[in-house]
């Protein structure tokens, strides 16, 4: 082998390799274990509106353990994501000694059933997080089974936009277990639509009262307390004391 410089010369090629490649490891374990380049600072990329200072002070400490380059920043993101008004976050390492965070939270748009303090957010998702008493009281107040949350919000939106229409304004829709549609409306009043019916669908059903509404409706001298859908070709309304009409 002595007198063959190719192999000598690729022997010595392998050697540097695999010691460069003995330092980058060395390195690369000094650097995660040095003490010498802690996390000296965080920085919210934007305000935080929901989530209070004090539930941050009080999760992140445990998790900015290590340095700068073994703090472990899943452990740093699933902290913050188990606050209750927080819905997302991304951190990223910022050279030499900075971490950033952004949070999105949840941007409550509704309530979600009773006495859970569930709220929906604008994306159909449910979250439980308090909130103060009035802002609350304002809010629609929405149900329905496990999963259906996203159904429902698309629903009331909709539904919102027809009643809008003729000058009402829906505050509750729940959907029953049996998949059938109750709506309320500010004044108190409620409908029941019913279920989806292939021959006359919830939607064609609502429009078709609310095309009646100004003259069959509006102008009755009692307010109803109730109207049923659930006909194909009609529908029923109920006023305090009095029996059903159509």
């Amino acid at each position: 082998m002595w007198h063959k410089p190719h192999l000598l010369n690729a022997l010595a090629d392998l050697l540097m390799l695999a010691g460069g490649a003995a330092l980058l490891a060395a390195g690369t374990v000094w650097l995660v274990r040095v003490q010498a380049l802690p996390v000296v600072r965080v920085d919210f990329v934007a305000p935080l509106v929901q989530t209070r200072r004090q539930e941050v002070e009080r999760v992140l400490p445990p998790v900015l353990t290590g340095n700068f380059f073994s703090v472990n920043l899943e452990a740093v993101r699933g902290s913050l994501e188990r606050l209750p008004w927080v819905r997302k976050v991304e951190v990223r390492r910022i050279w030499p000694a900075r971490l950033a965070i952004k949070v999105e939270e949840h941007q409550a748009v509704a309530r979600w059933g009773d006495g859970r303090n569930e709220l929906v957010n604008n994306h159909g998702e449910v979250f439980a997080a308090l909130l103060p008493g009035e802002r609350l009281a304002n809010m629609p107040l929405l149900y329905g089974p496990s999963g259906t949350a996203q159904e429902v919000l698309a629903r009331y939106a909709e539904w919102v936009a027809v009643f809008a229409k003729v000058g009402e304004k829906p505050v509750q829709l729940l959907l029953s277990p049996r998949l059938a549609w109750q709506l309320k409306l500010d004044d108190g009043m409620l409908l029941n639509l019913g279920r989806e019916q292939p021959k006359a669908p919830v939607g064609v059903r609502l429009q078709r009262f609310i095309e009646v509404y100004p003259e069959a409706v509006a102008t009755l001298a009692k307010r109803p307390t109730m109207v049923d859908l659930r006909y194909p070709n009609g529908f029923a309304i109920r006023v305090a004391g009095e029996g059903k009409g159509n």
